[in-house]
């Protein structure tokens, strides 16, 4: 059995090594500052899946004293065949001295069978000292890369290149925060290419990856199917003393069931977006929104957020047409045929007339009271009955998706979730409409899902979260 390669991220400090790495390895726990010297030692970085270690990236730290690295490498060498024996001799004798402690972390790695990654910033002109350090990694005699990731607004990317064809085997250009998807399997594959033992097993990394990255996209969908009917049939309960004398009316219980009605759905699409964000391996995630206040333009229950993402009445109108004729179906059936398709016409008309008029107010939970067998009363608050809704958490719920699947590990800056400016959902199949649609009228009168229903639903939002990205792909 091939073990998984070991790749070293190395160059001169502050270059974006630590950036790779989290991008890489899928882990935004990695320290990334702009001060030089973030990184002290050498630290390893498994990327897993399905608890299987396709690659580890080892971080670590900058050259410091490259020149006088390679000065001391030079005077002990006799030819090139043993520069790999006196790169190890060198840290062997300076591992103890602290004018060298940051060589010795990045050079023992590469000593102990590591690859090389060589990262570079584009941004900056190209030196000597970064020849001495290029020369220091090609003595170890290993395979290796070289990447230019851009920091900066300026771009010697050409001189860049070329001088570095001299040194490495494989050079690519490589956004460690902005790179998509598909230009980290590239780089996978050629980093495959840099030793033959290595080709197979990041082959099958680049294999699991993308299959991995399908079922996060259904899994995705799951979450947000479980959190459109909870929220679609909560209803905020109370149940009041024999001694309470309370009125229907009663204005401030109204107030207190609605407040916790209105903070349990603000509280469920938060846990929605914690779970997406923990699905992609996102733990520390900041949004902009977070700091705002409720019932602000970020919020869940704002104009703004209504006005961006409810759909249309005549989307409600067709949609509600669909689910009200699937739901008619069955007084046909009642009446062995003999209605002649009269049940799925009159459902379907209902349906869309139910849908319209629902589509254009927004219409809050209302306060009931109810007498139970024990002489105790039930007050309630819910479920909702604005059609709406259910457009505005699904809205807001996959474009959330689409910022944290298409963010890399990397990124460090707040997560700005502004809505889109026009509906895509317009996209989506005419099957796919209907069967959300009738769901959220089941989840509306806590009507529960068989598993047939539940698959349905879930098929639906997979369509949902494809149509959403094909969108967006074309607005780029």
């Amino acid at each position: 059995m091939i073990s998984s390669p070991n790749f070293a991220v190395v160059g001169h400090p502050n270059k974006g090594k630590s950036s790779i790495v989290a991008t890489l390895s899928q882990n935004d726990a990695i320290a990334i500052a702009l001060e030089p010297g973030t990184t002290r030692s050498s630290n390893s970085y498994p990327l897993r899946v399905d608890g299987e270690t396709l690659y580890t990236l080892i971080d670590t730290p900058g050259f410091q004293r490259p020149r006088r690295v390679l000065e001391w490498l030079k005077a002990h060498s006799v030819s090139a065949s043993d520069h790999a024996e006196t790169l190890s001799a060198f840290v062997v004798q300076h591992k103890d001295d602290k004018r060298f402690t940051d060589e010795c972390e990045l050079l023992t790695p590469l000593i102990q069978g590591a690859g090389i990654i060589y990262v570079v910033d584009g941004s900056v002109p190209y030196s000597a000292e970064h020849e001495a350090e290029m020369t220091i990694l090609r003595w170890s005699g290993r395979p290796s890369l070289a990447l230019i990731n851009t920091i900066g607004s300026e771009d010697y990317s050409d001189t860049w290149q070329a001088a570095l064809g001299q040194f490495f085997q494989v050079v690519r250009k490589f956004d460690a925060v902005y790179a998509p998807f598909k230009q980290h399997l590239s780089l996978l594959r050629a980093f495959g290419q840099l030793e033959p033992d290595w080709e197979q097993t990041m082959d099958k990394a680049t294999h699991y990856l993308s299959r991995q990255r399908q079922q996060r996209q259904s899994q995705s969908a799951a979450i947000i199917a479980k959190a459109l009917t909870d929220m679609m049939s909560f209803q905020e309960k109370r149940t009041l003393m024999n001694d309470e004398s309370i009125d229907a009316n009663d204005n401030k219980l109204a107030e207190q069931l609605r407040k916790n009605w209105y903070q349990h759905q603000r509280d469920r699409e938060q846990t929605l977006r914690i779970d997406i964000e923990h699905l992609y391996q996102h733990q520390r995630i900041r949004r902009q929104e977070a700091e705002l206040e409720w019932h602000s333009e970020h919020d869940l229950f704002s104009e703004d957020s209504r006005n961006h993402w409810a759909v249309s009445r005549r989307y409600l109108a067709t949609a509600g047409f669909g689910a009200g004729a699937i739901s008619g179906v069955g007084i046909d059936a009642l009446t062995f045929g003999t209605s002649f398709g009269t049940g799925a016409l009159l459902g379907g008309l209902l349906g869309a007339a139910g849908s319209y008029y629902y589509g254009g107010k927004l219409l809050l939970p209302a306060l009931k009271i109810a007498s139970l067998n024990n002489g105790l009363k039930t007050a309630t608050f819910g479920p909702v009955q604005d059609s709406q809704f259910a457009y505005v958490v699904l809205g807001r719920a996959v474009d959330h998706w689409w910022h944290i699947s298409h963010r890399n590990h990397a990124g460090r800056d707040l997560l700005d979730l502004a809505p889109a400016d026009s509906h895509w959902i317009e996209g989506l199949d005419k099957e796919s409409r209907e069967v959300i649609q009738k769901t959220m009228d089941r989840s509306r009168k806590q009507k529960s899902l068989d598993e047939s229903q539940q698959h349905k639903f879930h098929k639906a939002l997979e369509q949902c979260i494809a149509v959403y990205e094909l969108w967006r792909a074309g607005r780029t």
